[in-house]
């Protein structure tokens, strides 16, 4: 099955289509059809035989190669997201909503308008989607997101100094826990192992298998073949959600009851927690 990848953000989710006889190239900008609506992307793969197991059906193909007429289109509406950010962050704060707004994003037809924003529970926007759509006269999307899905957007440095690893090159963002630093032998202070959202760091997953399959073994120490026992009530953990005070020991399950800064609480296991140590 012939396939093409595209992208509709520098740092995106890479989404295969059905080429459909265009002959295209990287870079190459397309319009396709998505379940948003009408989108503008860019050709980051180019086209190449797939198995179909790798293919979520149905394939949608590409509508056309973008025509000048179509990258002044999507050059306009970069000005009218700023445009929107603005308007909603007057809004935000006539109706005195808890939110924090990170991004604006149109459809390439201008068929709806999506707001980004994190906020630390449950929003009642309903007054707020009613005055956008009035001021905008389209349909209006409102998306909580994450911590780790603002750093993306936002971009920043990383502490080794480059560039985020989310905003530069992540499609997606996959399974980091505690253990992976435990096993490198890593220092778990929760400074040095977490990125700038406040979560354990991407990069963590890069070299993990190594040490994971033998290939690599830890000769400064031998905390990873040690039994762990389980942390103490009071004791403050680090998991994978961030710092936290241990509630309860469940000793029949080997988990512990953990409430994080945030106030959220979570069950975790035993190998999945550690104690913080002091910067040196």
């Amino acid at each position: 099955m012939i396939v093409v990848g595209i992208r509709f953000k520098p740092a995106g989710k890479v989404y295969y289509f059905d080429p459909a006889g265009i002959d295209l190239d990287i870079q190459d900008g397309v319009i396709v059809e998505t379940a948003r609506g009408t989108e503008f992307g860019t050709v980051v793969i180019e086209p190449r035989d797939v198995e179909e197991s790798e293919v979520v059906q149905p394939l949608k193909p590409i509508v056309r190669r973008a025509t000048t007429k179509d990258l002044q289109q999507a050059s306009k509406n970069k000005e009218r997201e700023k445009r929107a950010f603005g308007i909603c962050l007057e809004k935000i704060e006539k109706h005195k909503l808890p939110m924090k707004l990170i991004d604006v994003d149109y459809t390439f037809d201008m068929g709806k308008i999506i707001f980004f924003f994190t906020a630390d529970g449950r929003i009642d926007f309903r007054e707020l989607v009613r005055d956008l759509a009035s001021v905008f006269r389209t349909r209006i999307e409102l998306r909580q997101i994450g911590l780790r899905d603002e750093a993306k957007m936002i971009g920043g440095m990383g502490y080794c100094g480059r560039p985020l690893c989310c905003a530069s090159f992540l499609g997606d963002f996959k399974p980091v826990s505690i253990r992976m630093a435990k096993s490198q032998g890593m220092s778990l202070n929760p400074t040095k192992i977490s990125g700038i959202c406040g979560r354990l760091m991407c990069c963590l997953r890069y070299e993990n298998s190594l040490y994971t399959s033998g290939e690599l073994q830890c000769q400064s120490c031998h905390k990873c073949g040690e039994q762990q026992k389980p942390p103490t009530v009071g004791k403050r953990v680090i998991t994978d959600e961030g710092l936290g005070t241990v509630l309860r020991v469940h000793v029949k399950t080997h988990t512990v009851r953990v409430q994080l800064e945030s106030g959220q609480t979570v069950n975790v296991a035993w190998n999945d927690v550690a104690e913080p140590e002091n910067d040196d």
